[in-house]
């Protein structure tokens, strides 16, 4: 196990946690009719875990609660859609923006022209690369890097001497993918032997695609799957199936988000660990505007905590109360 490397990490999110950030804002909503402007830059269909995420930043900002939310999802996932939005909000003047990058660089352009127009930026699950915290409030999102390590952690318990094992990836260039990676590689024992890494862009059907071709090619030897997100860990399990292997009992499969499908998936023993990656902090970036626009500091990272469900059983106590 790689200590070292886990006290430094742990050193930086305390450092992080105390560095606060203050940002001037006009504390006068820039709507007419008194509303607080919020543009959400979003990622749009990604999966359950997007979905649950942007249900419920639009379900907390609203008029009711004071807010007027321009909602912008990417055009396909493209960059270049979301920086024209972005950039549209600057313009009009909104009182805050929230940006759930597609790709975690090109930002800065951006952020300076924010910064110098004076409205706050908050991060949402996704960081930005680099990582300039003088361009930006705060980022809010569970902490890939320690949820990763915990799949890690929990791989190395279920096979103490090693195993060939897979990662399926998210798209190249998504923050959350490097910081997944860098977890899970900080974590796994060096036993553990690469057989390879792929992308499958978070979907089902690519993920079955992949790894029934990563089976054949290494004529089923591999026992543990790290998938990056829930949906490409269940692609993972049909393969196996179509493999004629049981998955969960010939491999073992892990997957990041904790949606409904996954924790039923798990509670069936077709996946075998499930690390949450907690979508419901609308309520979160509701405080830290409410704070910011009031002229107080936060900080510079705000953690959303988030569960692990390690058994089958574990997933049929908590299904009955999933809210994604």
């Amino acid at each position: 196990m790689k200590s070292n490397n886990r006290i430094a990490r742990a050193a930086g999110l305390l450092a992080a946690g105390a560095l606060a950030i203050s940002m001037a804002a006009c504390s006068t909503p820039a709507s007419d009719d008194g509303l607080i402007t919020v543009g959400f830059v979003a990622v749009g269909p990604e999966g359950a875990w997007r979905a649950a995420n942007e249900a419920n930043i639009q379900d907390t900002f609203t008029e009711e609660a004071g807010y007027e939310l321009k909602y912008a999802p990417a055009t396909n996932l493209d960059q270049k859609s979301q920086i024209d939005s972005f950039t549209s909000f600057v313009d009009e003047g909104v009182d805050v923006i929230l940006l759930s990058a597609t790709e975690g660089s090109g930002w800065e352009d951006s952020l300076k022209r924010a910064q110098e127009a004076e409205i706050p930026v908050i991060l949402i699950d996704r960081g930005i690369e680099p990582d300039d915290t003088s361009l930006y409030v705060t980022r809010i999102a569970p902490d890939n890097f320690v949820v990763a390590q915990g799949v890690a952690d929990a791989a190395n318990a279920a096979f103490p001497d090693g195993a060939n094992y897979f990662t399926l990836e998210g798209p190249a260039g998504v923050g959350v993918v490097n910081e997944r990676n860098r977890g899970w590689d900080d974590a796994i024992n060096d036993n553990f032997n690469k057989i390879g890494a792929q992308t499958a862009n978070w979907s089902t059907e690519e993920a079955k695609s992949v790894f029934e071709t990563v089976l054949k090619a290494n004529n089923n030897d591999i026992q543990v799957v790290f998938a990056q997100n829930d949906e490409m860990g269940l692609g993972a399990a049909l393969a196996v199936e179509e493999a004629g292997l049981t998955p969960g009992s010939d491999v073992w499969i892990a997957t990041i988000d904790g949606t409904k499908n996954a924790l039923t998936a798990l509670s069936e023993a077709r996946l075998s660990f499930v690390a949450e990656y907690n979508p419901l902090f609308g309520e979160t970036a509701k405080d830290v505007i409410t704070k910011i626009l009031a002229g107080e500091s936060v900080e510079s990272y705000i953690i959303v905590p988030s569960l692990t469900f390690d058994s089958p059983e574990a997933a049929t106590t908590a299904l009955p109360d999933r809210k994604f």
